[in-house]
């Protein structure tokens, strides 16, 4: 594989709620500091809010791209995405939500595969339902984060997810455990957790990254991993997304791309 294509990371879940966006936004923040090009796509495309969280105005977005190369008007992916920084750029949801429907899965390789040459890391945003967008995402990428919660019914899902993959031989897949999510919601062992998903887990946030005043940050528009005070008091959980962020990177389980 030409080690100068980007990497392909979808971010995915069995069940809305679990911090599947403010994940990709710490993971977007982590490639930055290390000064590679990131770009975000939000395939969340009924109800995606990447850019709202970055308070970024979304006059463009992927419903346009879609019907840019659908009519031969494409030439540059330039013109579709926003720069959030220097570093890191995105391509929003339909800025109408109405447009949502228009967009055929049959698109989104060719997108993927116009970006990986254009960034080193393209970082998707998906909705938790497994509808054909979000599958031909899956299967165009490098690396797969699905990210669990200490919820009974979140665990039920990820076990039927992980039976459907071990069923089809997908191996590029990594299990994040989210217990920043709900700090009250720690009644199931780590040891249950594995036994019921029938699976490992490679990744855990701590309960200790739970930030009260998180509105603040997401009012203006923060990236939690680019700001200096959360990263001086929280640095034992900024080494952990460090570790799991070059982990999706360099460690491909399943040579999805190769």
């Amino acid at each position: 594989m030409n080690k100068n294509i980007g990497k392909v990371i979808v971010v995915s879940s069995v069940k809305g709620g679990v911090g599947k966006t403010t994940t990709v936004l710490n993971l977007a923040g982590i490639y930055s500091l290390s000064g590679k090009k990131v770009l975000i796509i939000d395939l969340d495309l009924c109800a995606g809010g990447i850019a709202t969280l970055l308070n970024i105005e979304n006059k463009k977005d992927i419903y346009m791209l879609v019907d840019g190369i659908a009519n031969n008007r494409f030439t540059e992916l330039s013109d579709y995405v926003i720069s959030y920084n220097n570093n890191i750029d995105v391509l929003s949801s339909p800025t109408d939500p109405r447009n949502a429907n228009k967009i055929q899965s049959k698109y989104i390789p060719t997108i993927l595969n116009i970006a990986k040459y254009q960034y080193d890391v393209v970082l998707v945003d998906t909705n938790h339902i497994m509808n054909e967008i979000s599958l031909t995402a899956l299967d165009n990428s490098y690396n797969n984060l699905f990210i669990i919660t200490n919820d009974l019914v979140d665990i039920k899902n990820m076990r039927n997810m992980l039976a459907i993959f071990k069923e089809t031989g997908m191996k590029n897949y990594y299990i994040l455990l989210n217990n920043s999510r709900d700090i009250g919601r720690d009644y199931i062992s780590m040891y249950d957790i594995r036994s019921m998903i029938d699976g490992n887990v490679d990744f855990t946030i701590l309960k200790h990254f739970y930030i009260k005043n998180i509105d603040k940050y997401v009012l203006n528009g923060e990236i939690l991993t680019l700001n200096k005070t959360i990263n001086r008091l929280y640095a034992s959980d900024i080494d952990n997304i460090k570790k799991m962020a070059f982990t999706l990177i360099k460690d491909n389980r399943g040579d999805a791309d190769e």
